[in-house]
């Protein structure tokens, strides 16, 4: 049963999001923007209309979010004071302040994501680090873990490349996760390397053995926003992509392989991006995803240097080598622990299932965005 701290918690925490997030405001924002849709030239300019969609259903998800954490305060509230009159049992009351509490904490997650990029899809890549079959297994086991994670949160995961490890694993991976606000917002503190310790499976010994992996995470951009790309600084190659069988594979080059020849513009060194995309059976659309993913890349690059403070942790491609891991999963002493935020867990089990929110939420409360930055 909770005791009458616990309730007070709940309602000083509603009332404070009602504050932070300037709720009365929003309202009359929410009635503002929602009348431009009612414009008899309202869909005139479609992308123009998708925008200010866009940006009314925004408005929308927060007075919903707050709706529902004020419902379920209020009826916790009541079935404290019923249970006093012994009209509830403890375990309603108990159900009520989970419900509440669960609420609360979500819409104070997404209270912290405050950059203009966070409500955005994104693109999350994954390269095995040395060490062979054991970095490859461990690239895969992370690529499962974030496939999961995204599936519990209604995302939809399309793995635009891959390449498959020698005997095991993967040694690389490249995944769009879209379809639910924010994936770039939580995905972001994945940015890294992650560190496995285990017997290893594939050692006749039964060796206790470290692997590596580095995770990197961009926003994915939409047709909304413009990025520029020279088109003198592009070259296609195409290849046969290969797959599970049937009349396509091997005999028709539908892989595309994009190359763009980068200028930093602060520095003028040059590099060069290559993407490669097998996603799709058809060029065309090979094409317009691997473009797609370079605009994303160049995006991702221009944020990094207009967030300078954050560009330096997220943007430095550490070498992938012991000392430089965020998080270490140790199997064998049951332990998952984030070395940014000295969060851990010993259900290992369940954050290899996906359910890493926990080291989100203490990433996001660690490092938070101000309104200057976002």
């Amino acid at each position: 049963m909770i005791t009458a701290d616990q309730l007070k918690d709940v309602m000083e925490r509603a009332e404070a999001l009602h504050r932070y997030l300037d709720i009365d405001k929003k309202k009359v924002e929410f009635e503002e923007e929602q009348l431009r849709t009612q414009a008899p030239d309202f869909w005139d300019d479609p992308q123009r209309a998708q925008e200010q969609m866009k940006k009314v259903k925004g408005i929308e998800k927060w007075l919903t979010g707050y709706k529902e954490v004020r419902q379920y305060a209020d009826e916790l509230q009541l079935a404290f004071d019923f249970y006093r009159d012994e009209m509830v049992t403890e375990e309603e009351v108990d159900a009520d302040y989970a419900k509440a509490i669960n609420a609360i904490e979500a819409l104070e997650l997404r209270n912290m994501l405050r950059q203009k990029e966070d409500p955005m899809d994104c693109v999350l890549k994954i390269n095995s680090g040395a060490g062979g079959t054991e970095s490859q297994d461990w690239a895969q086991m992370l690529m499962r873990m974030y496939m999961r994670w995204a599936e519990a949160n209604g995302y939809k995961v399309t793995i635009s490349n891959i390449q498959d490890g020698d005997e095991a694993g993967i040694k690389s991976v490249t995944m769009q996760i879209e379809g639910n606000e924010y994936a770039y917002g939580y995905l972001k503190s994945e940015n890294g390397v992650h560190r496995l310790v285990r017997v290893s499976p594939f050692n006749a010994q039964g060796k206790r053995m470290t692997s590596f992996a580095s995770v990197f995470v961009s926003p994915l951009v939409d047709d909304t926003i413009e990025v520029y790309v020279d088109p003198s600084k592009v070259s296609w190659d195409l290849f046969r992509s290969g797959g599970a069988g049937g009349q396509n594979v091997n005999k028709v080059e539908t892989g595309v392989r994009l190359r763009y020849q980068y200028t930093d513009p602060d520095t003028g060194e040059e590099e060069e991006i290559l993407i490669e995309n097998t996603e799709s059976r058809k060029q065309l659309e090979n094409r317009n995803n691997a473009m797609r993913l370079l605009k994303s890349q160049l995006y991702d690059r221009a944020m990094k240097k207009r967030l300078e403070a954050q560009a330096k942790i997220e943007a430095s491609k550490k070498k992938i080598e012991w000392g430089s891991q965020i998080r270490s999963y140790v199997f064998d002493d049951r332990r998952v622990k984030d070395h940014r935020t000295n969060y851990q867990t010993s259900d290992v089990d369940a954050v290899m299932d996906g359910k890493i929110d926990g080291f989100i939420k203490a990433y996001l409360m660690e490092f938070p965005v101000t309104d200057e930055e976002a």
